[in-house]
């Protein structure tokens, strides 16, 4: 009875309607009768099938009537599917319920459906399968699972469908399929892959299937390298009977030297990988009690490794197989467990994420790169230092000198300047010094910089004046005046006498009046520090060229 996507396309299975004729029409009027008392509200009961499709419907109806064979529940917001909702429902034959909004499968939800033949989840939100959703499902034969969210197999997903013919996984996210994902199924006659993610797929994972007659594996965007190479061959030769023409065009997406051609067109030289190569970074470390530490694990290689950490054990020293030890004596190492510690894995680029370290972190770590060319494994060796940071010392009590030996070790970030070594502390005492000796010789430049300007200033304050009998100049004319050092030279005109002489009693600030404040300040410049007599006085005017008596003054131009 294949799905067809609604209820009014389906037929009814055979054995219902023979089943029908040789029931008594009295009978069948009183099984028609009662199932239409303990029919759901708002759906439709008719014979021993429910259509309970496009109303809106949050989870399945509790009321289903037990001898229903057939339940359309297509086009409705069911997110779920518990066991306790089909508890009741033993002869279910045929369950549709595409297109709703189902994301996850309680497990064991179809155990009591071991009559269960076909299975129509399609066109709803399931992102992940686990085997145990299946287990009871001994006798179905169609799953239709396509337009889901799927985006990996697990191993053992399907391997309690034994006499399953078809599965539907079409328009999916499929990235990969495990080795293992599709053991079990024996009877499997079609497989349903295209439209998905699909880059590559192993021959292990096909390998179950010994019945398969049809195989679909288009619009997924392929990687062609060595890993394909055996889907080539094995298309050329055993898959020509179960591929059709159009499902023998697998177009490879990448390489980029090999994008938009057919596998098939391809030769096998052209289908290469690089093995990988493992760098880690540090390949040791020592790490403190309750400390986090990480370390990087990078690979390299076409197509790109998948890295993984895991916790590796060191043989035990004793007599072993010569066939066991490793080439040049070295110590083989075992996985713990048969399996060892596993640590999250990651694409290119792994991590090993220690958190709260204890002694048990303490060991060999191993991180392992692969791809299609091979695997390469690389050894992380971590130590743990038991000894904890000890308590800073009381201010100016130092150990003795016996203790020194019996100091635990500090931590390198440590900061105690007590901590580091006589050659270290000698190196900083030293460059302390030298910072202190620039310090001063910086002083001292600046102390002989600044005694110079003030010395330069207090020149710039003496007041050159020049005798010019021709009377006042202009300002063009005085730009013309000016000495070595950019002093303006002055007129004076003899005709006015102004000032009273240097003898004044009055002192220097009553010397000129009628003056203004700034002249009478520059006036007096020539009187400050003259202290060494009327000689002195007469020498500097006479060098600057004016021939008057030093008692004079006269009237300043400029």
């Amino acid at each position: 009875m294949p799905w067809t996507g609604s209820a009014g396309q389906a037929a009814r299975p055979r054995s219902c309607s023979k089943m029908a004729l040789r029931v008594p029409p009295l009978l069948l009027l009183g099984l028609l009768a009662l199932g239409t008392n303990s029919c759901p509200a708002t759906c439709r009961c008719y014979s021993m099938t429910v259509e309970c499709g496009s109303l809106g419907l949050k989870e399945i109806p509790a009321s289903i009537p037990p001898s229903t064979q057939t339940v359309f529940l297509q086009d409705n917001g069911i997110t779920q599917i518990h066991q306790r909702e089909l508890a009741g429902l033993p002869g279910l034959q045929y369950l549709y319920m595409p297109n709703n909004c189902i994301s996850a499968l309680e497990p064991g939800a179809f155990r009591s459906q071991q009559q269960l033949l076909e299975l129509a989840l399609n066109g709803n939100r399931i992102h992940l399968l686990h085997g145990s959703v299946f287990r009871g499902l001994e006798h179905l034969r169609v799953l239709y699972l396509a337009g889901n969210q799927i985006t990996k197999l697990l191993d053992c997903t399907f391997c309690d469908l034994q006499r399953l013919q078809e599965l539907h996984l079409q328009e999916n996210s499929i990235e990969s399929l495990e080795g293992q994902a599709l053991a079990g199924l024996s009877s499997l006659a079609l497989l349903d892959l295209s439209k998905n993610h699909l880059r590559t797929i192993g021959r292990a994972a096909l390998r179950p299937l010994i019945s398969l007659q049809v195989l679909r594996l288009t619009a997924n965007p392929w990687r062609c390298d060595c890993a394909l190479h055996w889907l080539g061959a094995w298309i050329k030769e055993e898959g020509q009977r179960l591929l059709s023409s159009l499902d023998k065009k697998i177009v490879c997406s990448e390489p980029p030297r090999l994008a938009y051609q057919s596998l098939l067109d391809i030769s096998g030289n052209s289908l290469i990988c690089i093995p990988p190569v493992v760098h880690v970074e540090p390949l040791e470390a020592t790490a403190r009690l309750g400390a986090d530490l990480r370390v990087s694990c990078q690979a390299s290689g076409y197509p790109q490794p998948l890295v993984s950490w895991r916790k590796a054990a060191q043989v035990r020293a004793g007599p072993a197989p010569a066939s066991a030890k490793p080439p040049g004596g070295t110590a083989a190492l075992s996985e713990r467990g048969g399996g060892g510690e596993r640590f999250d894995s990651d694409t290119g680029s792994g991590m090993l994420f220690l958190n709260n370290i204890t002694v048990a972190h303490a060991g060999k770590y191993e991180c392992e790169a692969s791809n299609p060319g091979g695997t390469a494994r690389v050894l992380f060796h971590l130590m743990v230092n038991l000894s904890r940071p000890p308590l800073p010392p009381p201010p100016h009590d130092y150990p003795a000198a016996g203790d020194v030996s019996r100091e635990p070790l500090y931590d390198m970030e440590s900061m105690d300047f007590n901590a580091l070594s006589l050659a270290t502390q000698t190196a900083i005492a030293v460059a302390i010094s030298l910072l202190a000796l620039v310090a001063l010789l910086l002083l001292a430049m600046i102390c002989h910089k600044h005694r110079k300007r003030k010395q330069a200033t207090k020149e710039e304050n003496i007041l050159y004046v020049n005798d010019y009998s021709d009377g006042p100049s202009t300002f063009a004319q005085l730009e013309e005046y000016r000495d070595e050092r950019g002093h303006e030279m002055f007129v004076i005109d003899r005709s006015k006498p102004l000032f009273a002489t240097y003898k004044d009693p009055e002192g220097p600030a009553g010397a000129f009046p009628g003056l203004p404040e700034p002249l009478q300040d520059q006036a007096t410049q020539t009187l400050e520090g003259e202290e060494e007599g009327e000689r002195e006085a007469n020498e500097l005017f006479v060098s600057q060229g004016l021939a008057f008596q030093p008692q004079i003054a006269y009237e300043i131009h400029c």
